[in-house]
């Protein structure tokens, strides 16, 4: 099978380990760029891509690059494409665009003029025409224009991979599935430890750490890819992949717990956690953060998603005290992360993060924040020491 060039999507600051995660899957031509990586693979390494990648939102497939300095030069260089090879008449496709141009700069205007070229084709060619489907398309087509150079791609994952498919319920302010990976993958989870995220809401990050502990593929759960529509598609090949993937994964010596004060939550949870084939791996508890004390003996690994205010009416400052004062009196010999778009209830924690690594949750900017809780002596004197500066 040939090599083909392959573009990652991820989120601001995950492109660095995303980078990391495609050489320890076996890509070649690694390049990191802005929110992507691409890089190169066969057919098999696609669906690999697909399936195991944690801090991926998309793999596209770009099939095409041309310069459109205006509306017929994009529409003929959208027709210079053999739209027969992607798409049969009787099938549905849909247009998404990222646009950077002074000339192009309506999303919806280059959608309409792209699949106009795409139906004109067909029409000449046939006398029939392909429809629309914007919900379950059997073609997703990505155009991508900047300034007057644009790259047409094939979306080979359709919806964005955070839906990984083990999520069937969610509270009041669910964290992405893929944010709460690459906020992992960065605090330095391995599974070497015991887990535990004490506002755990519908277990997303819960959910997350078991897999990254265990080394099961990210969309394990996931009930379909764009790819699986396509005329080429492999389900031989597919088989083959997932099945060498799953030979790789580990076994886990530690716990993973999640806390939450709301029964709902709790609910959810233990849901999603079953839906996921990770209950023997985790436990769902209802607790309050702030009534409790560490349970386990050796080193803890705390990660969680504090709410901010956004969508849930907290009091600010009290709150994140509190967050501060369990963790340096209840949790010593941890490392607590979390992360917060509430820059100011920073302050009210009370101790220094010994680092911040800033990232976006939606379009919040945010910082995920790390606390040393050192054990015995040790813990005041490294609490005071300078925080590092921002990354």
């Amino acid at each position: 099978m040939e090599n083909f060039k392959m573009v990652a999507k991820t989120f601001f600051g995950f492109e660095e380990i995303l980078e990391k995660e495609l050489y320890q899957l076996g890509a070649q031509n690694v390049v990191k760029g802005t929110r992507s990586v691409s890089f190169q693979g066969d057919k098999g390494f696609m669906y690999k891509a697909n399936l195991a990648l944690r801090t991926a939102l998309k793999i596209l497939k770009p099939i095409h690059t041309f310069k459109a300095y205006n509306e017929q030069t994009l529409y003929d260089g959208i027709q210079k494409i053999d739209w027969s090879d992607y798409l049969k008449v009787q099938q549905t496709f849909v247009v998404e665009t990222t646009l950077y141009s002074e000339q192009f700069t309506h999303s919806q205007f280059v959608a309409q003029k792209v699949k106009d070229a795409i139906v004109d084709q067909f029409k000449a060619n046939t006398g029939e025409r392909p429809s629309i489907d914007k919900d379950f398309p059997d073609l997703r087509i990505h155009i991508h224009i900047d300034r007057d150079f644009c790259t047409l791609s094939l979306d080979t994952s359709g919806v964005s991979l955070h839906q990984r498919g083990y999520k069937t319920a969610t509270n009041i302010a669910p964290i992405n599935e893929v944010l709460a990976a690459g906020m992992l993958i960065l605090s330095g989870w391995d599974g070497n430890a015991h887990f535990l995220d004490p506002m755990c809401g519908s277990g997303t990050i819960v959910a997350e750490a078991a897999m990254i502990a265990c080394n099961i593929p990210a969309n394990i759960n996931r009930k379909e890819f764009a790819f699986e529509r396509w005329p080429d598609w492999d389900s031989e090949l597919f088989d083959k992949v997932l099945e060498s993937l799953l030979k790789k994964t580990r076994e886990f010596h530690y716990t993973i717990i999640g806390f939450d004060k709301a029964p709902s939550a709790v609910e959810k949870a233990k849901d999603n956690i079953k839906n996921a084939n990770l209950d023997e791996y985790v436990t769902i508890k209802q607790a309050d953060f702030f009534q409790s004390e560490k349970e386990v003996e050796g080193p803890l690994h705390i990660v969680f998603n504090p709410p901010y205010g956004e969508r849930l009416n907290i009091e600010m400052e009290r709150f994140y005290r509190e967050i501060g004062d369990t963790m340096k009196q209840n949790y010593p010999g941890t490392n607590a992360w979390f992360i917060t778009a509430n820059l100011e209830a920073l302050k009210f924690v009370g101790l220094r993060p010994s680092r911040k690594i800033k990232l976006f949750n939606g379009k919040l900017e945010a910082r995920l924040v790390k606390y040393e809780m050192y054990a015995g002596s040790k813990r005041t004197k490294f609490q005071n020491r300078e925080e590092n500066s921002e990354e």
